[in-house]
């Protein structure tokens, strides 16, 4: 595992020790960075989901200037801290333990506006099409923003969550990734 692009191109990172966590394949963020990329000049994001924090610290790399950082496993945000660290992002991070629903209801109040939304929620626990509607329901991400899931290839999400319509689906092998962007006015 390394970060593929930006900045901090090549850094090595480290995995969460034990089979709880599902580390994104460098394959993987390379093509979800050329879906929503694949630089960005400024903007924040949300690693919700975020294991050893990969993704968030890939969206660094390669220009956001904030990623929040959530996972509720203790060795995630030990692993979490650390690859920040190995980044020299600190400044840029912000990392708290908790749970999805949690993190919503916090992000909520403190009245955070996203750019994208990285969920990558565990296979098994499924529960993006109610992480959307949550998102989307309390505006949490901007007009022009994205919401990126990645989840099993047999996982099929509908075409429209709240406020967002589908706009990407890609299948890696056992991994698929899904784009949502917000419904136009038109």
């Amino acid at each position: 595992m390394r970060v593929v692009s930006g900045v901090c191109k090549g850094r090595p990172l480290k995995a969460v020790p034990g089979s709880t966590t599902r580390p994104t394949t460098d394959k993987v963020k390379e093509a979800v960075f050329n879906m929503i990329g694949p630089y960005f000049e400024g903007g924040v994001g949300l690693d919700l989901f975020a294991g050893s924090g990969g993704l968030g610290l890939e969206a660094l790399s390669r220009g956001l200037d904030k990623v929040v950082f959530v996972d509720r496993d203790t060795k995630a945000i030990q692993t979490i801290h650390e690859n920040i660290q190995a980044c020299k992002m600190e400044d840029k991070a912000e990392v708290y333990r908790n749970d999805a629903d949690r993190a919503l209801k916090a992000l909520i109040k403190r009245d955070i506006c996203f750019d994208y939304i990285f969920l990558d929620p565990p296979y098994k626990k499924q529960q993006l099409i109610s992480l959307m509607q949550k998102i989307s329901e309390n505006k949490l991400i901007g007009d022009s923003g994205y919401i990126i899931c990645e989840h099993g290839h047999d996982v099929e999400l509908p075409g429209t969550v709240g406020e967002y319509l589908q706009t990407k689906h890609e299948k890696y092998g056992i991994i698929a990734i899904t784009i949502y962007s917000r419904l136009s006015e038109e």
